[in-house]
């Protein structure tokens, strides 16, 4: 992850495209000008020759120049608003954000997500898998409509503890026969380590192990809630975790999904 060098080097690039373009235009001007003044200057008097078509050309350049100079302030104005966001995301690192997305980072081997049912149901079930599809973690959901939180210490199931890196979360649902199934949104929290930026946007880095941009970002919190988060999860041993109860099933849903 980068600061905000990169969005000002992306800047940069566009700008120096739009003078570009202005500097051909004007040397493409002048040699023109200079072709026309040598032809008038030894054209013949008695067979003078047709100035409409280097009329013509004059006003296609000035319409050509007024296109540049309007594309040239639009970039301008598109670059400001760029930097803007780039300070913007900047402002984020340190801090821990909730953003929607599927996969979640674990970092100091503490992770939360949330996931949202659009409606009751009669079952839910909650996946864990790295991200070649493996399943690590699995826990029983809540099961009423609205918003659940997940917390995850980073233990798989046989109570092994996984390394910090990005973690895909699946929200299981069954609802009774004949209805239609549920839809689920998950969010995550992550603490913003980083900004990057490309030509498709800005990007905040979480726990180094995820990026995610502005548009997906729903709150913030400051820069002690992670660390906080990271004790509370310690403390109760995983939020989540599952009982002993529940072992074997769960060891069986593991089984028909590798």
């Amino acid at each position: 992850m980068t600061d905000l060098s990169s969005i000002i080097s992306s800047i940069n690039t566009g700008v120096n495209k739009g003078t570009n373009s202005a500097q051909t235009l004007s040397a493409d001007m002048d040699t023109f000008l200079t072709l026309l003044t040598t032809q008038l200057q030894y054209q013949d008097p008695l067979d003078p020759m047709d100035a409409s078509e280097y009329t013509n050309q004059l006003v296609q350049y000035s319409n050509v120049e007024q296109a540049i100079q309007t594309n040239s302030k639009l970039d301008n104005l598109l670059n400001l608003s760029i930097y803007n966001l780039g300070v913007q995301a900047t402002g984020y690192v340190g801090k821990t954000i909730q953003a929607i997305s599927d996969v979640m980072p674990l970092d100091k081997g503490a992770a939360k997500a949330t996931y949202t049912l659009s409606k009751d149901v009669i079952d839910c079930t909650i996946v864990l898998k790295d991200m070649d599809d493996k399943v690590v973690y699995t826990a029983k959901g809540e099961t009423s409509s609205g918003a659940h939180d997940l917390l995850w210490d980073g233990k798989n199931i046989n109570g092994e503890q996984l390394p910090d890196g990005a973690y895909k979360i699946e929200v299981l649902t069954t609802v009774p026969e004949g209805e239609t199934s549920a839809s689920v949104t998950t969010t995550v929290f992550g603490r913003v380590t980083g900004v990057a930026s490309d030509d498709s946007g800005i990007y905040l880095g979480l726990g180094d192990a995820i990026t995610t941009t502005l548009d997906y970002v729903v709150t913030s919190r400051n820069e002690n809630y992670w660390d906080e988060l990271v004790a509370e999860i310690q403390k109760n041993n995983g939020a989540s975790s599952e009982d002993e109860d529940l072992k074997e099933e769960l060891e069986q849903i593991i089984a028909q999904m590798a």
